[in-house]
């Protein structure tokens, strides 16, 4: 069923939506959160969650994108079942490290002073994404936002795991001097 369909069926209040939904999106939201939370309970549970969520959003929610407004649930419900996890035990995986590498440079969203200083920070991000060549961000994209790890990312572009750890760091520099340039501490 088209995206749009979906999303109307939301708005109708149509319990179909979610079967729906479910039926095209089940196993892209589930690897998402799987490869964020590495956990078949876990992951199934944040998915159900996902629909949850998305029927509670839409409307007044009129997402452009149906995929991506899934995709930033499942990540976000995915990563708070992490960080209550993590709180209760610690461990090492490709979550932890994701963020270890990111975190020097991001503060958490709760030091963010407004809301229109996180919009722009993200606009600011945003506009650098786009301007990485098409590799590069997809690169970027799939470690820091779907959490992928370095061998996957490798396996996936069909270069060294190395190589991905270069690219990944040059970027990330180029972010620092990015968010250097437009005023942030980083």
């Amino acid at each position: 069923m088209e995206d749009s369909r979906i999303i109307a069926l939301y708005n109708q209040r149509d319990e179909r939506a979610i079967a729906e939904t479910s039926n095209k999106y089940e196993k892209y939201c589930y690897r998402i959160s799987y490869d964020i939370l590495y956990d078949d309970f876990d992951a199934k549970e944040c998915v159900n969650d996902t629909w949850l969520k998305t029927w509670n959003a839409i409307p007044p929610a009129q997402p452009n994108s149906l995929r991506l407004f899934l995709a930033k649930i499942t990540r976000n419900l995915s990563l708070d079942r992490y960080k209550a996890r993590r709180r209760d035990k610690r461990g090492g995986n490709a979550t932890e490290l994701a963020y270890e590498e990111l975190g020097e440079m991001l503060a958490d969203t709760r030091d963010v002073e407004s809301e229109v200083e996180q919009n722009e920070l993200l606009c600011v991000i945003e506009n650098f994404l786009r301007s990485l060549p098409k590799r590069e961000c997809g690169i970027f994209v799939r470690r820091y936002f779907y959490m992928a790890s370095t061998a996957e990312i490798a396996k996936r572009y069909g270069v060294r795991e190395s190589n991905v750890h270069k690219i990944l760091s040059r970027t990330r520099a180029k972010l620092r001097k990015e968010l250097e340039k437009r005023g942030y501490t980083v």
